[in-house]
């Protein structure tokens, strides 16, 4: 065991991130002072950087980023709203349910928790407060339900975890996801009742029904786009990639011929699914080459053998790395603790009996909640410029919803059927 190497590449990469060097860098830079220290020749870190990007899986990613882009700078917005109004608008607290509910539709298409709070939270805030909301609520009830972005797919964030694990199937965490984000959706329907109760928070005017199936009709238009890709992937029709290419022809051809919006917005949707591609690509190979230094330092199988040595009880093993994932997820962003903790935890999981796909919405899950608390929750701080509203502020109005988050986390892992009922029934076991 070589501590110094392990001390080394981690200590230098937390050093890196605690100085504010960005994760893509901090994780190139560790791996390649540790390379240097055990005299491992340059070519081959270059190599695992190319080869973590050299993965056709991997081209289903730009296709999901430039479909949620088009989506989400496209008008579904206001259909989904429209659409969420016209099914629980008229109960008590119903613009919180509306909140609730156009998040889960558009998760369901989008795949991005960030495009969710940007596109839905810029509408639904203010419209939230001229109905006499706390603001504080409001914003907080929105960043809360954008975490099933991350859940109900697609996802491209499962894609990554699917490259991280090896090749677990993209179609069997797509509909392992989907219980549990319903579930998410559920109880913060609930909570948000009992609030709109206790705080006397109006209800609704009913949509006439001419009105609510013209309106239904065309935010259906715009959700079949997550029919399409769950749909081909879970059938076998089309791979995830084929899948998310078609899924970036129809909402083009929703959004600019029956939504009508202008062809000019597409350059700025280009642009920004390019930005963010970029992004995600280089944090992938980065990552790639840390996750190649802790495979050949053994970390993986170190950290096995120190969480089987606590206990050989899986679901004391489970609590532990909750835990672990909650507190990093407050330090860093989702996509590389994906790529960075996956390999070190999976065999930890595997070992107790935990089916990968179980843990990787369990680690999704975790990570989501990790968009939303400081220091680094990005959700938070996009939530907090769109609401004008104070960190502080925000982050005492959440602690309900961590409460609820946490107590659907602990439902999804300790009862692995919320997650496997899909994936078994529809694709076998």
């Amino acid at each position: 065991m070589n501590t110094t190497a392990i001390a080394l590449l981690l200590g230098s990469f937390a050093f890196l991130t605690i100085i504010k060097i960005p994760i893509t860098f901090a994780l190139g830079i560790s791996s390649v002072i540790t390379a240097y220290y055990l005299n491992i020749p340059a070519a081959m870190i270059a190599q695992s950087l190319v080869r973590g990007i050299n993965s056709f899986s991997l081209l289903s990613i730009p296709f999901f980023i430039l479909a949620g882009e088009i989506i989400s700078q496209g008008g579904i917005s206001i259909q989904l709203i429209k659409f969420a109004d016209v099914l629980v608008g008229r109960v008590r607290g119903g613009l919180a349910m509306v909140n609730v509910l156009d998040s889960t539709f558009f998760g369901g298409i989008s795949g991005s928790t960030v495009a969710d709070i940007s596109s839905l939270g810029s509408i639904m805030i203010p419209m939230m407060e001229q109905k006499g909301y706390d603001k504080d609520y409001s914003v907080a009830i929105t960043v809360a339900t954008a975490a099933q972005a991350v859940l109900i797919p697609p996802s491209h964030n499962m894609i990554i975890y699917s490259l991280a694990a090896g090749g677990v199937s993209v179609g069997r965490l797509f509909l392992g996801g989907f219980i549990p984000g319903l579930t998410l959706a559920a109880a913060l329907l609930i909570y948000t009742y009992v609030v709109a109760v206790k705080r006397d928070y109006p209800a609704e005017e009913p949509v006439p029904f001419k009105e609510a199936i013209i309106i239904i009709k065309d935010a259906l238009l715009g959700v079949f786009t997550a029919v399409i890709i769950l749909g081909g992937v879970i059938s076998g029709i089309f791979t995830a990639t084929e899948s998310a290419a078609i899924a970036v022809v129809y909402a083009f051809i929703i959004t600019f011929f029956v939504y009508k919006v202008p062809i000019k917005v597409f350059g700025k949707i280009l642009t920004d699914s390019l930005n963010t591609l970029a992004v995600v690509l280089a944090l992938i190979a980065c990552s790639n080459a840390f996750g190649w230094m802790l495979a050949y330092l053994r970390v993986p199988a170190y950290a096995t053998e120190v969480l089987l040595s606590i206990s050989s009880n899986k679901y004391v093993i489970l609590l532990i790395i909750n835990l672990l994932l909650l507190l990093l997820g407050m330090i860093m962003d989702m996509a590389p603790l994906i790529m960075i903790t996956t390999p070190i935890l999976l065999p930890v999981v595997t070992a107790v009996g935990i089916d990968p796909v179980h843990f990787g919405i369990i680690m999704v899950l975790n990570l989501a909640i990790g968009l939303m608390t400081p220091p680094v929750g990005s959700a938070l701080f996009v939530a907090c410029a769109i609401g004008k509203i104070s960190v502080e502020e925000l982050t005492k109005a959440l602690i309900p919803f961590y409460i609820v988050m946490i107590a659907v986390l602990l439902l999804i892992t300790y009862i692995p059927s919320l997650t496997m009922f899909l994936p078994d029934l529809l694709m076998g076991s």
